[in-house]
């Protein structure tokens, strides 16, 4: 039998107990950096999840509220999307700007990685910063009840801070871009 060590971690077996072309559930058995044994559920994720945080030149974003099925509600984000496996996700950033927004970027950016509730799942993210922004026409999927939001930068940080936006990816990107560009006057 072959032993994976991750860390002092070891895992005994791994068995896929659910799969799609998302993601595939892992129920593994496994030793624990205590040396007792135990079972670990992982959740690998096949693409990369993509946030894009458009700016314009008079400091407004542009965010979307849709219906989030995992949620039980409504959810306001950055455009976010998946890249597929193989995808450079800048360019899933772009694709991501003008479906959900109808945003073309002259000036896009690469902000972070962000790793996704990594006590059970290997999902990342990339985020970038889009600027030089041209409005065009959106294209939502079939699943995506999306309304577009534009506000100022200083409306979105402030929906931050109250709690108003609660997707980690669209937090971290509002915050980091507030400290590092001198926007976090609210």
């Amino acid at each position: 039998m072959t032993i994976k060590t991750v860390g002092p971690w070891q895992c005994l077996d791994s068995k896929v107990v659910y799969d799609n072309p998302w993601i595939s559930v892992h129920h593994e058995n496994v030793i624990t950096p205590g040396n007792t044994a135990g079972i670990y559920g992982v959740v690998h994720f096949k693409g990369t999840a993509v946030g894009v945080l458009p700016i314009d030149d008079e400091g407004n974003t542009w965010l979307v509220k849709q219906t989030r099925y995992t949620l039980g509600g409504e959810s306001i984000e950055i455009p976010e999307g998946g890249a597929a496996p193989g995808e450079k996700t800048i360019d899933c950033a772009r694709r991501e700007l003008k479906e959900e927004v109808g945003l073309e970027a002259t000036d896009i950016r690469y902000l972070m990685t962000l790793h996704l509730s990594n006590s059970v799942t290997d999902e990342a993210a990339d985020i970038f910063v889009a600027k030089g922004l041209t409005e065009g026409a959106v294209a939502h999927e079939a699943s995506e009840d999306i309304t577009v939001l534009k506000l100022s930068f200083k409306s979105a940080l402030a929906m931050v801070m109250n709690g108003e936006i609660t997707d980690a990816i669209s937090v971290a990107a509002i915050q980091r871009l507030a400290l590092t560009e001198g926007l976090n006057e609210i």
